[in-house]
Order: structure tokens, then sequence, then C-alpha cells
């Protein structure tokens, strides 16, 4: 591939916070490698707990580490993936000039949509949101609470009105899934539509 084509290839940020549902961050993260995106990748504490509690995944703390961990587990390219610590503030995505056009953070706690709402930017994923909030970019937020309280819904309808995405990981049951995998793939799929990325995990309605 030559290096005019490298320039063309899309990245997208794909960011985890600490609410349930580190399957569906996995498989989307498998599903846009796939798809030969470069993928610049955050991950919280609390979500590192968290998926390790849900999943298999134990990763390494330090970044470079857990970038040569998911560049090997998800058979990346070299530097296809790109991982930034939560205070790596000269990283690509905390400037508009060096953030990707599209943001996706899967799954989003409720603490993570209040920052995002008020312009806490208190780490790395919160200023990569304000930064795509600030400059008109995609931003899609995945959701993962029961029963959302007056607060959370005010925060989500504040960031809606800014043109924010709310797609709560809410998987549908009208394709009869079979399997746990089956409602993974149902909530990336419909993240995969968001972003203009082709799937085939899922046909859409009518199809």
């Amino acid at each position: 591939m030559s290096s005019s084509d490298n320039n063309k290839r899309e990245t997208i940020t794909l960011a985890m916070t600490g609410a349930s549902g580190a399957q569906y961050a996995w498989r989307l993260l498998e599903c846009l490698i796939a798809a030969d995106r470069d993928v610049f990748f955050m991950i919280s504490k609390a979500a590192q707990v968290v998926s390790k509690t849900e999943t298999d995944m134990v990763l390494p703390e330090k970044p470079q580490l857990m970038e040569r961990f998911l560049t090997d587990h998800f058979r990346a390219r070299e530097g296809q993936i790109r991982v930034f610590g939560s205070e790596q503030w000269v990283s690509p995505v905390a400037s508009g000039s060096g953030a990707s056009s599209k943001m996706v953070i899967c799954p989003t706690s409720m603490g993570t949509v209040s920052a995002i709402a008020t312009g806490a930017s208190n780490n790395l994923i919160e200023r990569a949101a304000d930064v795509a909030i600030k400059e008109r970019r995609q931003l899609i937020l995945v959701p993962r609470e029961s029963p959302f309280s007056e607060i959370h819904l005010e925060n989500m309808l504040k960031l809606s009105r800014m043109g924010v995405i709310i797609l709560p990981a809410s998987p549908g049951f009208y394709h009869q899934p079979r399997s746990i995998n089956d409602l993974v793939d149902f909530m990336v799929a419909r993240i995969l539509n968001q972003l203009g990325i082709e799937q085939t995990l899922m046909p859409r309605w009518g199809e």
C-alpha cells in the first residue's frame, strides 16, 4: 500500500469508560480493525476493572504495553492501534488539529456523560469528547445504565441537542438472537452503521 493510501485511511477514536458492556467495545474494536480503520484507543481505570470482570481481557497497565497487547490480540497491522493514557495531553485527540473526525465512547458511564455535558475535561477521554463537540465532529455515546435518573436524562438531552448521538446499549430481539454474541453484534452493527462503515453483522431493517 502506498504512502498516499495510508494518508487517506480513516481514523476512529474509541474510548471505554466504567459502565457494564465491555464486550461491545472489544467487538467494535475487532470490527474496526477488520474494516482497515486506524484506531486511537483510550480506556479508563474503571473500564479496565469492568473488562476484567466481564471478559477474559486482562490489559497491561502502561499504554505502550497495552498497544502491543491489543495489536497482537486483534492481529492488527503495525501502528493500526495507538493507545493513549488518561493524562497524555500531547496526544492527537487532545487537539482539534489532530483528533479524528469520529469518536465513540463505548460503553459510556453516567459519570463520563456528566463530565462531557459540563465540559469538565478532567482526563484525556473527556477532553477528546470536548474536542469532538467544539469541532462539530461525530461523537457517539453508548450509555449502559438502568434505570436512568433525571440527572442522567437531562445530561443526555443536553448532549443530544449539541449533536451528540446517544446510542444506548439496548439490543433488539426481532432478529431472534440465539447467543450473547448475537446481542453484542446487534449493538456493534448499529454503531458501525452510524459511523458509515459497511458491516455484515446485521442486515438493515427491510433488507
